[in-house]
């Protein structure tokens, strides 16, 4: 919005100073700050209104060093992160462009799947003080897991689609002799009602045209680029009309994965935060050189028009997690809860997959992708060994795996900065991957 108020002070008055909003690296730092200081200001005032309306964590006993000094902490925290978010990118942030509006709608959405969760978990627990009864904390309390699921699949179906059919998510190709450099292969078309652009790149005037493409970029492989109609292309002549199948279809599942891990991975002061600020400021940089023409061609890698806006939402994103790590830090003053923890796994996911990068997930999403697999083996090996041999048997001593670690006598606060170097090393092996292949 004052983007917009600031524009138009510019073209209409030429308003001193107006101008700055016209640079992206100002807005990103703007948005950064914002989000630091909504965050760490404000948020004192809502770990304070959630602490009087008793809006505390319920914990069970499992054994867990320190874990019932935790009883009573505020949660559903996750509030300060998507404010913190939320509102610089819709101050600072041109609101007409579809990432950015997909990013946005992608916060809101997780972030009222999450709290209605929390919601139900907390309206459990005062039903039962209100009958006088102990509350023991069950899953089945919160939003029905089939529930989350539905809601998960929801979003990923329509980024999935917004992404696929819409004219304004493009990559560009460049011209030599009136053709496409790179000629068009499957499910690939030149958008219709876009200009040529023309720039000088190395002394030399060259051309490009936008070009819908269902591409994303390979790790690690020196022809960077993957076609997802080669994943049917074995069907057949005329395979490449579905495409978007199979496209809607991995975006859903990377969503709800990527979520859901980054909800697993919420169970320790400051570790969801910590790792999803990492996270972040690393495809920070993959949004910011994927969305400069001049940064993608140094790199040679696919420029994407109108994506550096997304710089600004990325930078509240990182501000939003750092922010709130002052309170969530050990000893956490508040929890961000569901409301927090499936928004930003899902952020994560998205950002991902609208840069292309989604197929780098496994590597710099690795903790949250340690996290699933610890539950789904600990899940899959009980049940395994009580139906073969009438015991249910663990791998870990307790899933998910930061648990293990704590059940073997690592401080928590120990546990959660390995897991915060670990990614680090990660993201930063990520992006190596711009210049390794």
């Amino acid at each position: 919005m004052l983007y917009y108020f600031f524009t138009w002070l510019q073209e209409q008055y030429n308003f001193p100073g107006a101008g700055l909003f016209q640079y992206l690296t100002f807005r990103i730092a703007m948005a950064i700050l914002l989000s630091l200081i909504i965050a760490t200001v404000y948020g004192k005032r809502i770990i304070l209104f959630l602490r009087r309306k008793q809006i505390g964590e319920s914990v069970r006993d499992l054994g867990l060093e320190g874990q019932l000094q935790k009883k009573g902490t505020p949660t559903m925290g996750g509030i300060i992160i998507l404010l913190s978010i939320l509102i610089p990118t819709l101050l600072f942030a041109n609101l007409h462009k579809v990432y950015i509006r997909l990013m946005i709608l992608c916060t809101v959405w997780l972030g009222i799947i999450g709290f209605l969760d929390d919601y139900f978990k907390i309206k459990a627990r005062k039903a039962a003080q209100q009958k006088g009864e102990a509350y023991k904390k069950k899953d089945s309390d919160g939003l029905a897991g089939i529930s989350k699921i539905i809601g998960q699949i929801g979003l990923g179906l329509i980024i999935g689609i917004t992404l696929y059919f819409s004219d304004a998510v493009t990559v560009e190709r460049e011209i030599i002799t009136n053709e496409v450099k790179y000629s068009l292969h499957a499910g690939e078309r030149i958008v219709k009602n876009e200009n040529v652009t023309t720039r000088n790149v190395d002394g030399a005037e060259k051309k490009f045209v936008k070009v819908k493409t269902p591409i994303t970029t390979i790790p690690f492989v020196k022809n960077h680029e993957f076609n997802y109609s080669k994943l049917i292309s074995w069907i057949g002549t005329g395979a490449d009309k579905y495409t978007w199948l199979i496209y809607i279809v991995i975006v859903t599942l990377i969503i709800t994965a990527v979520s859901n891990g980054a909800n697993l991975t919420d169970g320790l002061d400051g570790l969801a935060a910590g790792v999803s600020a990492i996270i972040g400021g690393g495809l920070g940089i993959f949004v910011y050189v994927s969305g400069n023409y001049k940064f993608a061609e140094y790199l040679n890698i696919m420029y994407i028009p109108n994506l550096g806006e997304l710089s600004i939402f990325v930078g509240a994103f990182v501000g939003a997690c750092i922010g709130f790590l002052w309170y969530n830090a050990f000893p956490a003053q508040v929890f961000m809860g569901d409301t927090g923890s499936l928004a930003l796994g899902g952020i994560i996911a998205s950002l991902a997959i609208i840069v292309r990068k989604e197929w780098l997930i496994p590597i710099f999403c690795g903790v949250f992708l340690v996290e699933n697999l610890s539950v789904i083996i600990q899940v899959s090996y009980f049940k395994y060994t009580k139906k073969k041999f009438g015991e249910g048997r663990r791998v870990f001593l307790m899933s998910p795996l930061h648990h293990h670690y704590q059940k073997k006598g690592f401080h928590e606060n120990k546990i959660v900065l390995r897991f915060w170097v670990i990614t680090l090393l990660l993201m930063i092996a990520s992006i190596m991957t711009l210049k390794i292949r």
